[in-house]
């Protein structure tokens, strides 16, 4: 899983448990897309997106892990069809970092339809099927393994048998599209991105309930330690190594050293856990995305994260024995790009 019921505050409400974040080269521009209300997690009295809540990505132009651009999304209650009417607004500057600021409506819509909002933006918002994939039993070895610090034992797991957690389940996505020259304009080639997802709280404020930049950050360090993945998803990215740097250092050294790839594992982990933090997902705007082991540019629908990033935390090729084709229902390479719900 990348994000997928990953703490025990996300699991409060599913709805506010953002289980990936995909950006990519889009038709006409640059596509954010993140994955809520998984329904691995079950019965869901009211999936959908939370009227309570708000869904924001944030986009970092400089290079410094503050956010220059949020995107911030929205919801009303769920009429009697099951749609919601949603708002979505642009901030910039120094509000861009602030929950309260106003910010600009830049489109508005109801849920399942594509809406078109002004600077050229395209956003749609609806059920769909995920298209992330996982092995369980690979899942839970590399978890112990970060955990106790040890190898992965997957001692008695068949490659030959091994399945898709997700396979045929759904999510809720929201997907947004924006020209390049939005970020030409502002100075944007290369970019950072993260999503929050956030939720109004009975004396004021917002509570940050989910925070998604690079995948498979969870499963790897928080799978056992959920104290640890309620504080990653609070916070800001620029506290993100000063905060937990050390504490993953130590965890991928310890792996390291149960490898023995590494003559020197404690180099090794502080080296990851600086490429871990700030925990942001880099891309070059109007470039394939791709997350692999050659480098990091964003994140297409069908790059194999959990390869990618077990493998480099580990030192020692990591393998689910699965990959893009046991996704049940694919994406596509038109606007929305998500799977159809099957």
């Amino acid at each position: 899983m990348s994000h997928h019921l990953d703490s025990p505050l996300a699991r409060q409400d599913i709805r506010l448990d953002i289980t990936d974040l995909y950006v990519f080269r889009g038709e006409v521009g640059t596509v954010f897309a993140i994955n809520v209300c998984h329904s691995i997690f079950g019965a869901i009295p009211t999936p959908g997106y939370h009227p309570e809540g708000m869904y924001e990505f944030k986009i970092d132009l400089d290079g410094d892990a503050v956010e220059d651009i949020t995107y911030r999304l929205t919801f009303d209650e769920r009429d009697g069809a099951g749609a919601q009417r949603l708002l979505l607004r642009c901030v910039t500057g120094s509000g861009a970092t602030n929950p309260d600021a106003p910010g600009m409506v830049i489109a508005e819509g109801v849920t399942g339809e594509n809406v078109e909002g002004s600077d050229g933006v395209r956003l749609w918002t609806g059920k769909a099927g995920d298209p992330f994939w996982i092995e369980p039993d690979v899942l839970h070895a590399v978890g112990h393994a970060f955990q106790d610090g040890t190898v992965a034992d997957l001692s008695g797991w068949d490659r030959a048998k091994a399945k898709n957690l997700f396979a045929g389940h759904t999510v809720y996505s929201i997907v947004l599209e924006v020209p390049d020259s939005v970020f030409s304009a502002a100075g944007g080639g290369k970019i950072g991105v993260w999503a929050v997802a956030t939720l109004a709280t009975d004396a004021g404020g917002w509570c940050s309930i989910n925070r998604v930049g690079l995948p498979m950050i969870h499963p790897l360090f928080t799978q056992y330690n959920e104290d640890l993945g309620n504080r990653l998803n609070a916070g800001v990215p620029t506290d993100d190594f000063a905060v937990y740097g050390e504490q993953v250092a130590e965890a991928v050294a310890d792996v390291v050293a149960a490898y023995g790839t590494s003559d020197d594992p404690a180099a090794y982990g502080e080296m990851i856990a600086r490429r871990f933090f700030p925990n942001i997902l880099p891309y070059i705007v109007g470039t394939p995305a791709n997350f692999g082991f050659g480098g990091w540019n964003g994140r297409s629908l069908t790059d194999n994260a959990p390869d990618v990033m077990f493998s480099l935390a580990a030192n020692t090729p990591i393998t689910l024995g699965i990959g893009r084709e046991s996704v049940t229902s694919k994406p596509t390479g038109t606007f929305p790009y998500m799977p159809r719900a099957l």
